[in-house]
């Protein structure tokens, strides 16, 4: 990519970050063309769907979280780097409000942009629930979808403004329900 695209790309990723993380994960992708000052058309150019867009936002995040979850598998102790690998991606959720509905399509659909990540992170999710299980920490009736549905849950619950002030206690809740005390 030449520098000037490659520079007017990453001001579209970032005016894109902004709107989506101010208005969430449905805003008007004719707003965030307007307000990076480019056509609907270059928008589209480089994000064909909104899943696209979002599997670029999310990227990031996800490949910090995927490292965080390989690092935690050897330096934490089974619960604690399991509970802190939640706590880590239910935020990385909650920073694209509304986003939990296409990750949790994402992961029936092959077709889905987002498809690929959200797979890669419900694995990684799954080693450190299997190695808690297998420490005798965390319950033995869960798999890694069970754990992906509970992470779709507590995000849910953050982007629900009556539950946001709840949304920690919550999070004690479901993760206590996980560990085995």
């Amino acid at each position: 990519m030449r520098a000037d695209a490659k520079k007017n790309y990453e001001h579209l990723l970032a005016i894109a970050r902004e709107v989506v993380k101010d208005q969430g994960a449905e805003a008007s992708l004719r707003d965030i063309a307007r307000k990076a000052g480019v056509g609907l058309g270059t928008l589209y150019r480089h994000f064909p769907t909104r899943e696209a867009l979002l599997e670029t936002l999310l990227r990031e995040s996800f490949d910090g979280l995927k490292e965080s979850a390989r690092e935690r598998e050897t330096a934490s102790s089974p619960d604690d780097a399991l509970v802190s690998w939640l706590r880590d991606l239910v935020a990385c959720a909650n920073d694209y409000r509304g986003v939990i509905a296409a990750m949790v399509a994402a992961i029936e659909d092959e077709e889905s942009a987002l498809h690929a990540s959200c797979v890669t992170m419900k694995a990684a999710g799954t080693r450190l629930l299997v190695r808690a299980q297998e420490k005798g920490v965390a319950r033995t009736d869960i798999d890694g979808g069970d754990l992906f549905a509970m992470v779709g849950a507590l995000a849910w619950l953050g982007d629900q403004p009556s539950s946001a002030p709840r949304a920690d206690h919550l999070f004690n809740v479901i993760t206590s329900a996980i560990l085995k005390k």
